[in-house]
This record gives C-alpha cells, structure tokens and sequence, in this order.
C-alpha cells in the first residue's frame, strides 16, 4: 500500500491515487487502466484545492506543511490500525503484552516540504499558484506518456513506478 508523502516529483502520488480509484490498484485487485491527462489534472486541481486551506488560489509554504503533515498523520494512523489488526491473533479486539512485543509501529515522519517548494515554486514568491502547480504536474505527466497519446497506459504507468 502507498501512502501519500512527498516524493521526488511534485505531487507525484496523485497519478497513483486517480488510477487506484479507477482500477482498485491500491489494493492491488486489478490490473491498472489507462489514465487520461484531462483525469489527471481534474485529480492535480482537486489536490491543489485541498491543499489551498485559505482559497486564496495559492499555495503557502504552511499551507504545504500543514496538508503534507495532514496526509502523512492519516497515513500513520491506518498504518497503526492496521498494525493493531495484525498484532491482534486472536482477534478479540485486545492486544496482549505477547501480541505486543511482536509489532514494528514506527513513529511519524517529519515532513520538510523545502525541496517540493522549490519545484513548485517557479517564481520563489513562497507560494504555489495553479498555474505554477498545473505547469510541473502536466510536465510530469507528458514526460511519463510515453506515445504521446495523452493517456498513461498500463505500461507507462509501470514503468513510471506508479503502480506495480
């Protein structure tokens, strides 16, 4: 299961997360499905509105932060439920000290959104507006569409790592 956090590309698990809802991928039930560019950034402007707490059409550093901060505290709290499922055998909704001793939660991450910021931030005025967002994230995925048919397909997507 991929979890959102920042990776080398900016927002590039949003690719991921618009074909696991087509396809069930995240879950790994079915085989990928192509992804269409106008489903990309329909998913791309969807991410940068949650990101935009205030509305104000940019994106703040804080604003960043706190969004990446967010996602990465939802993700170690599934972690942990799920954690707490698979350390609970015997599945009486406890967790003895035995049960216990065999678990591996680590803690979370501090996230430092320096490096997203500056991708993103074209023009170093310290936030991220749609057209500076939407110019990095359509590169990205023009420079994954391999054909150039305005689709990532299965293939490309493989190949990109966005799904296995």
């Amino acid at each position: 299961m991929r979890y959102l956090v920042p990776l080398a590309l900016p927002f590039a698990t949003l690719p991921m997360h618009a074909a696991a809802a087509q396809t069930g991928t995240r879950t790994g039930r079915a085989a990928a499905q192509p992804l269409a560019r106008a489903t990309f950034l329909g998913s791309m402007d969807e991410e940068f509105r949650k990101s935009d707490a205030n509305k104000d059409g940019a994106i703040s550093r804080a604003e960043l932060a706190s969004y990446q901060q967010l996602a990465a505290t939802a993700a170690l709290e599934q972690r942990a439920r799920e954690a707490f499922a698979a350390m609970d055998k015997d599945r009486n909704g406890q967790v003895s000290a035995g049960e216990f001793v065999r678990a591996n939660v680590g803690p979370a991450k501090k996230i430092d959104v320096a490096p997203m910021m500056t991708r993103l931030d074209s023009n170093r005025d310290q936030k991220v507006s749609l057209v500076e967002y939407r110019s990095l994230t359509l590169a990205n995925f023009d420079r994954l569409d391999a054909d150039k048919d305005g689709f990532l397909s299965p293939a490309e997507q493989r190949a990109s790592g966005l799904v296995k």
